[in-house]
């Protein structure tokens, strides 16, 4: 899908002090540079011109760090990557009826795969390109009538390199997706109504090659010794040939990926196609205010041309009502809408019949990903207390027959779409906000999520452990999370401080109980803060009996007898970070806020808390929180 910002039309560039000749204003913009802990470097600057008829703007940035992605390691092992993008706009208004604008996107990003401890010696790293261009037209019929049209065209592609040291799998990726079409809509404004009918036409071609292959023999054992553990025996493929070896066979061995196991003289997987996904939409809102409500209806027709073919009509209705006497806002919506595929390794995900690839890594359906179909409804009101305080507040229910989602390879920044029978998710977000009290501003974020799934699933490359096939809760799944925000500012043109608390009780792990854990390997169990007793997992120790006294520092785990995917599933621990920020937005307190040099300095995970987003997640793998970061900033604006 094209990115809303490359499609939508922004103000020319308009000030006031002409230039002689030219018509065009005074040049203004901003530069900035970086620098914190990792070896994190960075710069972004701006420039902008416009006149009355003719605007241009260019924004840049690139940077650079040593904890680049979110790492299975609290201390980044392997993490070193940089980003760069170039945006470009030009506006022009010949007349006052017509106006034609371009953006160009250009962005690039390059990383290494952050290494656990079981993976000390491996380099594997992404290389991600970007282009997007974007032009616009809008014409103006009169003061009711506009019409817009945005053609675009981006593409992405993604290279994914493999090194000799790779485990426990290696995988190599070269996938191309180029994204173009044209949205066009005509508005229309009278009365009490605000119409808009419009039209998407779109087209995504796919170009995928994946190769991937089992560099660990203990990853998919064919035998285990008399204790139960892993045997390399790299000549047995056949589980009914352990027993003559003098082994035991092993009964979790799939063997859809002994061909493909290099440790028993296996072959890489290799898969190459290319494919193109179309899609077609209409549709028609209006906005209609009388008396203190106001009515959003509107539908949506999708045509969806890709795997397969398939129609969805997705009708919508929002109603507001503001009560005069209090300030309430009350709020009601419901959306029925129409849920494509993703569109990142599709052809991959939905292969069948190739090597039976989806049984092969854990996914129970070998067909193509279908569309599915989204009841939403949605339940708020916002209300001001006093002059000072505002409270906002929505209840969100979403049902979905065919429930898109990823998986991913390990730890691995890899993708995989997927589809589950149906999901059932609520929550709700509250937000309280004040205005600036002498300087004092406040806000605080509460929500909670309920995320549950339903098998079968459709799709996929599941690695880590494939989920119970009925009723689970995803890795997002979590009871209560808040943010809360406080920012004091010294007079106008001061010094500022801010500090920021966030809380989460915990998100859903990737093991559902305390003696799951007994079965990872000690760098996991390290990671996790796993002991008995006095007894405490290293890297190179892990704890593989515990009679009594098992517990894990930094999970919340239940005993195997309690555990329940869906109502009593194993979760990270609760976590409370605290970042902390002071500058000033205008440092030799010029009276002219537009020009002047900008200060700021911060403090990310004050106080050096060790813990985790996610734990050996099937949808995500395993990311700590990052370290105590500083980071301090310099600015120019001109």
């Amino acid at each position: 899908m094209p990115s809303a910002e490359y499609g939508e039309k922004t103000s020319l560039i308009v000030n006031t002090t002409t230039r002689s000749g030219l018509g065009l204003t005074k040049p203004s913009g901003t530069f900035v540079t970086q620098y914190g802990s990792f070896g994190t470097i960075g710069e972004e600057a701006s420039f902008g011109v416009g006149g009355p008829k003719v605007g241009y703007f260019v924004a840049a940035n690139g940077s650079r760090s040593g904890h680049f992605l979110d790492t299975p390691e609290f201390q980044p092992i392997h993490d070193i990557g940089n980003n760069s993008s170039l945006f470009n706009r030009l506006d022009f208004q010949p007349n006052k009826t017509d106006a034609v604008h371009v953006n160009v996107f250009l962005a690039r990003n390059w990383f290494q795969i952050p290494n656990s401890l079981d993976q000390l010696g491996q380099d594997q790293r992404q290389k991600a390109v970007t282009f997007n261009i974007a032009p616009g037209y809008q014409h103006t019929f009169n003061a009711h009538t506009l019409l817009t049209v945005n053609p675009y065209i981006r593409q992405d592609r993604v290279h994914y390199y493999p090194s000799a040291e790779d485990t426990p799998v290696t995988a190599a990726q070269d996938r191309r997706l180029t994204n173009f079409g044209v949205k066009a809509d005509l508005s229309y404004y009278q009365g009490a109504h605000n119409l808009k009918f419009g039209t998407q036409l779109m087209a995504t071609r796919l170009t995928e090659q994946f190769a991937l292959g089992i560099t660990d023999s203990d990853f998919n054992p064919v035998c285990l010794n008399r204790n139960g553990d892993p045997v390399a025996a790299p000549t047995v493929k056949d589980p009914a040939n352990c027993s003559r070896n003098g082994f035991l066979p092993n009964p979790d061995v799939q063997l859809g990926l002994i061909p493909l196991d290099l440790t028993r003289g296996g072959s890489l997987f290799n898969f190459n196609s290319p494919g193109t996904i179309k899609e077609y939409s209409g549709y028609v809102q209006d906005s209609i205010t009388w008396a203190g409500f106001t009515f959003n209806p509107g539908l949506r027709i999708t045509r969806y041309d890709g795997l397969v073919q398939e129609t969805g009509v997705q009708p919508r209705f929002g109603l507001s009502y503001l009560v005069k006497g209090s300030g309430t806002v009350l709020r009601a919506a419901y959306s029925r809408t129409f849920e494509t595929p993703h569109n990142e390794n599709l052809l991959l995900s939905s292969a069948t019949g190739n090597l039976g690839l989806t049984d092969v890594f854990g996914a129970l359906g070998e067909q193509p990903l279908r569309s599915g179909r989204r009841n939403q409804y949605n339940v708020g009101f916002q209300q001001a207390l006093g002059r000072f305080l505002q409270v906002d507040a929505d209840y969100w229910w979403k049902f979905t027959k065919n429930a898109q989602e990823f998986d991913v390879i390990l730890n691995t920044p890899i993708t995989f779409p997927i589809m589950w029978q149906k999901d059932k998710l609520d929550g709700f977000g509250i937000r309280v906000s004040t205005t600036n009290l002498s300087g004092f501003q406040l806000n605080t974020t509460l929500g909670h999520g309920r995320l549950r799934y339903f098998g079968p699933e459709v799709g996929g490359l599941l690695f880590n452990s494939p989920v119970d096939a009925t009723v689970f809760r995803t890795d997002s799944d979590d009871a209560f999370q808040q943010t809360t925000s406080v920012r004091y500012q010294w007079h106008r043109n001061g010094p500022w401080g801010a500090l920021t608390w966030r809380y989460d009780s915990g998100q859903v792990a990737g093991v559902g109980s305390l003696q799951e854990v007994l079965g990872l390997t000690g760098a996991q169990q390290a990671a996790a803060g796993l002991s008995c007793g006095s007894q405490v997992a290293t890297p190179d120790n892990p704890i593989t009996k515990c009679l009594s006294g098992l517990a894990t520092q930094r999970l919340r785990l239940p005993d195997a007898d309690a555990a329940n995917d869906d109502t009593n599933p194993g979760r990270v621990a609760p976590r409370h970070l605290f970042d902390i920020g002071f500058g000033t937005d205008n440092l030799f307190k010029r009276e002219d806020s537009t020009r002047g040099v900008t200060l700021k300095f911060t403090i990310l995970n004050a106080t050096n808390k060790i813990a985790f987003y996610n734990f050996l997640s099937t949808f995500g793998g395993t990311h700590f929180v990052a370290p105590r970061t500083y980071q301090g900033a310099i600015g120019f604006v001109f």
